[in-house]
Order: C-alpha cells, then structure tokens, then sequence
C-alpha cells in the first residue's frame, strides 16, 4: 500500500490518544486553560462522572468570533507570541487540547470578551466543526463536552465506574487548585458539590498555607515546615511534613514546576533522599513543593500531557531539594508530629453509667429487699437500694505486688527532692524531669506545663544513629568493641559479596567485616555503642538493606543507611529496666541531638500531654 496522509479528524483522534485518557484529563486541558485566560472563579460541573457530562466556566477574559474558530483547529494557540518553545510561560501551549477533546465527544464552546456586545458560540461533534452563531453569556467562557468517546468506543470500555473517575476528577481539580490559592474553584458531581474552594487572601505563603490546610487537611498544615530556597535558576517553596506525619504510598506527594502539577522521578527520588535517615524506606512524607525554574532551564515540551518535565542541570535541582528539606527538618528536628487527640487517651467500650447499671444487682430479686417491700408495701427509691447495698466492682482490683511489677521503677519523694533549684531551671530541658518508667518501655518526665512519655527505644535509636553520622563525617573511626568470639555468619553468594564490597565504610562505624569460606563472613569488632546486639540479625538485615541500593544512592547516603540499621541494633531496647539517673541522661541527650523529635523510621520519640488538655478530660 502506497504511503497517504492521513485524514485530520483521524490525526486529531490518534492525538487525543495522547492527551485525553480520562475525563479527569478534559478538566485538567480546560481548567489549565481557563487560568491562562486570567480567570479568577473557575466552575466545573460533572454527570455521570464525566462520562455524559463535563463543563467548565469561568470568568476569564473570553474569545471573540474569530479566535473561537481557530481554537478547535490543530496547533492553534495564543500563548507562543514569539515562537518560541524554550520560554513558555503558560500552562498550555501546544494547541492540541480542544481540537483532541472535540475528535472524541460532542463540545460546545460559548464565549464572550469584556467590550463585546454579545457572546459567541461553536459546536463541534467528532471532529465536524459547525458554524459560529450570537448566543447569550456574560463574560467568561463555558465549555461543555458531551458523551466523551463517542466516536472512539473502544476507549470508553477502558474507563473506570462513575464514582472512580468523579475521584479522579476531583483529584486533579485539587492538584491545579494547590498552585492556585489566588482562585476560586468549584466542583458539583450529579447535583452535589464536592470541591468548594473560595479564592485565598493574604501574602502567597499565608494563602498557600491556607489552600493546601483545605486539600491535604489540618493535620498536614499544623505537622509541616515551611520550604524556602533558591540557588542559582532555580527557585523551591512550599511545605514538608514532619517524618513523624507519613503515608503508607506516594500518592500525598504534591510537586508543581513554574505551576504545572508533574510527577518527575527525579524530584520523587530526591524527596526519599531527603528523608532517609529520618523515615522507614517503605513509608512516605507529605509534601506540595512548588518549583520556579526560569523556563531557559526547563524542558515542558517532554510530553502531550505535560505531566513530565526535563531540567537542563538535574545536579542542581536536586541537591538544592535535598539541602532545602534537609534544613528545614533539621530546624524542626525537636518536634513530633502534633496529631495526638487527647479525648482518645480515654476508650471506653461502655459509658461509665451503663456499666455501673449493669452491674448493680437485681433489687426486685434480692430477698431482703423483696421482705421489706412485701411487709410494709412502701415504694423506695433506688437511692435507698444503692444505700443498703454494697457498691459493686466494675474489675478486680489488683494488690499491691502486680502495681509494683507494672510500673518498672518506684520513684521515691526524695528521688526528686534532692536535686537543687538551680539545676532545675539551668540544666533540665524542654524535655523535664523524669518520675518513672511503665511498662519496661516508657518514660514519663514532667516539665513545668505538661507531662511527656518517652519511647526509650525509639529516643536511644535516635541519639546513637547521630553518634555514628557525626564520627562519619568528621572522618574520624568510631570506637569498636573486640569480640571475645568472633561470629561467624553464613550467607548467600550475592549478600557476601555486597557486604564485602561495603567493608571499607562499615569499618568506619566500627563493624569490622572480613571474609570467611566461600559464602560466609566473620564479624570481628562491633561499634562500642552496641551492646549485646545480635550481630548475625544485624549483619543479615544489612545485606538485605544492601540489595535494595542502587546507583542513584551515593557512598555517603549508603553510610547513613548502614547507620540508622546499626542504630536500631544497637539502642536501649523495650523491655530493659533503666534507673531515673539513666532516664534523666538520656532526656538531657535527647535535649541536645539533632532531629530528636522522630526515631530512625520517622516514629515520633516523645508525646507531650499539655496540663490544659488534661484538665479538660476531668472538666476543671
């Protein structure tokens, strides 16, 4: 068969293969669309889940009759004045969206300019573009797009059900609408409203703050750091969580280049760097970063969807994201995540009154009560009951003995009266004074407002993980403790060889690693922070860990791995008794190690329970 070209309506349509998946993705053509022409409300309206029915109005500065004709032709647009694609600063660019949405569906476009006297409307079905005539409109532009797909069936089988892609849509709205603060949005799914978001006031860090509080939730925008930096072309802003406020998946993961949502593995790869030594490798921040890039450094022209972005010096941005988070978690390193509700220190299956009445005994049963009432034939109150009858027990209550063995440590008044004034005030620290330890696991320290509860484990990881990472970069050899018997471990070929390979920079944490026999190897000192570890565990979760880093991981960033492994080992672990001098030590070592706040694996170290909040359980 000779070669031909091929009709326009097929070409639109093998491009809106590219650009329209989903209806999620007509709204984020139009909306994208509606904010370049300086809208500032912005309406979308759903049915079916967009399937039937999407429009999308709003204010902005309208098309007149002309300009509403060539934007349903291929490759026409209003936003490359001069012709060039290395300084793009809109959100669209390439002309292809409406021509696309208009292949595969039936739209109608009415649309009006500020001075016009009238608005003008287009309708086009599957590509087949009808003639312009008057209509009635205020200023602004409506869109309406009907039966996506009808001229594409074979698509419309790949979409979700009605309530997966109104999610979707709704998704997508929010993402636009984080980089956005300044504009009013709106979303009304089968006669409901399910996004109302009005316009936001104030300085853009207040308003962002503000709209992303209204997205992601409170609970992200009371746990973040604000992100402020910039190094040369590039510019970074916006709001991380604290390691201790995680996810299980990615999917909280905000990241917007010159105001354009991307999902860039770049930008993906450099936020988990960031992070790791402060969060478990299987658990995610939450974050909306927002990335200015002088549009001469930045390639949006990667793909149809512009959901991916190509930077001209990848170095810089990411060690600019890396540096940026990392500072900004290292200035909010004594905070944990604020997520803790008092009310749910309190969690009782039945209401204090409804146990207390199931408890109390049958009265009309009771025989001595049935004889008074038979002999002198008196109504009596329950009151009297509850008098004459002795008070029941909602539990056993335990002795003396079994209190003893569930509080591991007794503190005597003199534990406390005995330390002088002036150390009071000069020496204790945010993290207060220590009383006792419950459950061989927690610490409970008093300060001057609140009473804190410590994870011993989770505080000591923390503390010994910063020992080794500063001994790494002080070049210095961290103290090592000789086995009496070295131990022998046995592994696989590939895991004996990845440690092996590793050896030189496990010796600088003191874990001196040498060959024993084809696939076994033979631990000879161990860091002196360590005691009593498991050292064939320690060594196997490192091979483990050791398989997963690949090249993006430098030297430095797997030492720090290997560090935060050989701090989990190697910490005061749950269940070890520790005297108040040693709770009180390790509380003022707490008080003075970066990033306290949160253990390794981004677990909160310590829970503070203000005295108010208290107070409030109890109604004072």
């Amino acid at each position: 068969m000779s070669i031909r070209i091929l009709p326009s309506t097929l070409v639109n349509q093998i491009a809106a293969g590219e650009v329209i998946e989903r209806p999620a993705s007509v709204i984020k053509e139009l909306v994208e669309n509606s904010i370049d022409a300086g809208a500032r409300n912005i309406e979308v309206t759903l049915v079916d889940g967009g399937k039937s029915l999407i429009v999308v109005a709003d204010n902005g500065k309208g098309m007149s009759a002309d300009d509403l004709s060539l934007a349903v032709e291929r490759h026409a647009t209003s936003k490359l004045p001069d012709d060039d694609l290395f300084h793009i600063n809109f959100l669209g660019f390439r002309g292809e969206a409406l021509p696309s949405i208009a292949s595969v569906a039936r739209v109608s476009i009415t649309s009006r300019q500020k001075d016009s006297e009238n608005a003008w409307k287009i309708e086009v079905n599957g590509g087949e573009k009808q003639d312009i005539m008057p209509a009635a409109y205020p200023l602004g532009t409506r869109i309406e797009v009907r039966d996506i797909f009808f001229a594409t069936p074979a698509r419309l089988k790949f979409l979700k059900t009605s309530a997966a892609e109104t999610g979707q849509c709704i998704d997508m709205l929010n993402r636009i609408a984080m980089a956005n603060p300044q504009i009013s949005f709106s979303l009304i799914s089968d006669g409901k409203k399910k996004v109302n978001l009005n316009a936001c006031q104030g300085e853009l860090f207040d308003a962002r703050l503000k709209r992303l509080s209204e997205v992601m939730g409170k609970e992200f925008a009371q746990n973040s750091v604000l992100i402020d930096a910039e190094r040369e072309s590039v510019k970074i802003s916006g709001y991380v969580s604290l390691p201790t406020l995680n996810r299980a998946n990615s999917l909280s993961q905000y990241l917007f280049v010159n105001g354009r949502p991307v999902r860039d593995k770049l930008l993906l790869g450099a936020l988990k760097g960031a992070y790791q030594d402060v969060l478990a490798s299987n658990r995610y921040p939450m974050c909306a970063l927002f990335f200015d890039v002088n549009p001469a450094y930045v390639d949006v022209n990667v793909h149809p969807t512009k959901a991916e972005v190509r930077f001209y010096d990848n170095a810089l941005v990411r060690g600019l994201l890396v540096s940026a988070v990392r500072q900004a978690l290292s200035q909010g390193a004594e905070r944990a995540a604020d997520t803790l509700d008092v009310s749910h220190l309190v969690e009782i299956s039945e209401p204090i009154g409804e146990v207390a009445e199931a408890a109390k005994p049958d009265f009309e049963d009771n025989c001595l009560c049935s004889g008074i009432l038979q002999e002198h034939s008196l109504p009596v109150s329950k009151s009297f009951y509850q008098s004459i009858m002795p008070r029941p027990t909602l539990k056993r209550q335990a002795n003396l003995p079994e209190l003893e063995r569930a509080y591991s440590v007794k503190v005597d008044e003199a534990a406390t009266t005995g330390i002088p004034s002036d150390t009071m005030s000069s020496a204790v620290g945010y993290l207060g004074l220590a009383k006792a330890q419950f459950h061989d696991t927690y610490i409970i320290s008093q300060s001057e407002d609140s009473i804190i509860i410590v994870d011993q484990h989770a505080a000591h990881e923390r503390i010994v993980m910063e020992k080794l990472k500063q001994s790494l970069m002080n070049n210095q050899q961290v103290a090592t403790q000789i086995l009496l018997i070295p131990e022998i471990v046995d592994l696989s070929l590939s895991d004996k060889t990845r440690i092996l390979e590793n050896a030189d920079g496990l010796k600088q944490l003191g874990l001196v690693v040498e060959e024993f026999g084809t696939t076994a190897v033979i631990v000879r000192e161990v860091p002196a922070l360590l005691k009593d570890c498991d050292v064939k565990k320690l060594v196997v979760d490192l091979t483990e860990e050791m398989a997963e880093w690949g090249k993006e991981f430098t030297l430095t960033q797997k030492m720090h791995l290997a560090c935060a492994t050989i701090a989990c080992h190697g910490s005061v672990r749950a269940g070890r008794k520790l005297t108040i001098d040693e709770m009180n030590h390790l509380l003022r070592e707490m008080e003075h190690t970066e990033r306290s706040g949160q253990c390794n694996h981004g677990r909160p170290t310590y829970v503070e329970l203000k005295i108010k909040n208290i107070e409030k359980l109890f109604e004072r």
